[in-house]
């Protein structure tokens, strides 16, 4: 009889916010749709990952093959070099990527010509909205062996784009030109946010540029930067597959072959559906595993998460 009443108490105040507060659900509900749609609904097909996926007999009507898929992939010859060539190539993107935008957002905060600082803000952003397919033909016409202005400039012929040695360096310092301006968006807007008595404090005590920067600058930015990290290790296994399969040659084979490169060529070219929708849960699983366990080492140490 109580738990009777608790509900209808809940189900009584649920019924008079939906009244009172009826706008803001309302513009809730076109987000609500978009997840439900295309984030949740899709989890219907996750089965196809334990099936024999025929398109004929549809997901219910396909063969059910429990772990199969799974073991076919680990017990394959290409998974260790797979798992190997993701892994470091996201490893060596964090270690660059993460703190470059970081950098430039302090670099700029400190800009006191405002006109100045718009036009560098402008020329950093510009080319995140260079779209990859553009991005990769800019890499093959700048370093061409024969008429590319890279080796024009060094006077010999380096077979940059097929090489393996150069592909990860490629792929990074790319990536870097192309979003780290973007992201500063997020820091900048952290360090605008900082109340301007708190300067106008540090310089009557004597403090330095250096010394704001230090002290002023970056505790504001640790928990913001604690966050993008958390969120960047969970996606440790996941890849900028376009990029990759565009940038992919026969000669950087051994490095370029990445776990989302492989999942397209045996699924859009090989038709094998369940083998790589198992692939890709994997993938998931281990990227859900490493941004829990961060979050969690990051409140032990820092009292700073995500949840």
């Amino acid at each position: 009889m109580p738990t009777r009443a608790l509900r209808s108490r809940s189900l009584k105040r649920i019924g008079t916010r939906l009244q009172t507060d009826w706008q803001i659900y309302a513009l809730l509900l076109p987000a609500l749709a978009f997840f439900f749609v295309f984030n949740y609904k899709p989890l219907y097909g996750i089965q196809i990952a334990f099936r024999n996926y025929k398109a004929a007999f549809k997901i219910t009507g396909s063969e059910w093959v429990g772990l199969k898929n799974f073991r076919d992939f680990f017990s394959s010859y290409y998974a260790p070099r797979l798992f190997a060539n993701t892994f470091i190539l996201n490893l060596y993107g964090l270690l660059w990527g993460f703190p470059l935008p970081i950098i430039m957002a302090i670099l700029l905060n400190q800009f006191q010509h405002e006109r100045f600082k718009s036009f560098t803000q402008t020329a950093i952003y510009v080319p995140h909205f260079i779209s990859t397919v553009v991005m990769a033909g800019i890499l093959y016409l700048f370093l061409s062996p024969t008429n590319g202005i890279i080796n024009h400039l060094l006077g010999k012929s380096i077979y940059f784009m097929i090489e393996p040695r150069w592909f990860r360096s490629l792929f990074i310092m790319s990536d870097l030109w192309q979003h780290a301006g973007w992201n500063t968006i997020l820091y900048l807007a952290t360090l605008s946010s900082i109340n301007p008595e708190i300067y106008e404090a540090a310089t009557i005590d004597g403090a330095t540029r250096m010394s704001k920067i230090l002290h002023v600058d970056i505790p504001h930015l640790l928990p913001i930067c604690t966050m993008m990290l958390i969120l960047n290790a969970g996606s440790l296994m996941g890849s900028n597959t376009d990029k990759a399969l565009l940038m992919s040659t026969p000669g950087n084979t051994p490095v370029s072959d990445i776990i989302g490169v492989y999942v397209y060529r045996m699924g859009m070219e090989r038709a094998q559906y369940s083998y790589t929708s198992a692939i890709g849960l994997c993938v998931n699983l281990i990227n859900f595993v490493m941004i829990m366990s961060v979050n969690w080492l990051s409140r032990r140490v820092g009292e700073t998460s995500l949840f």
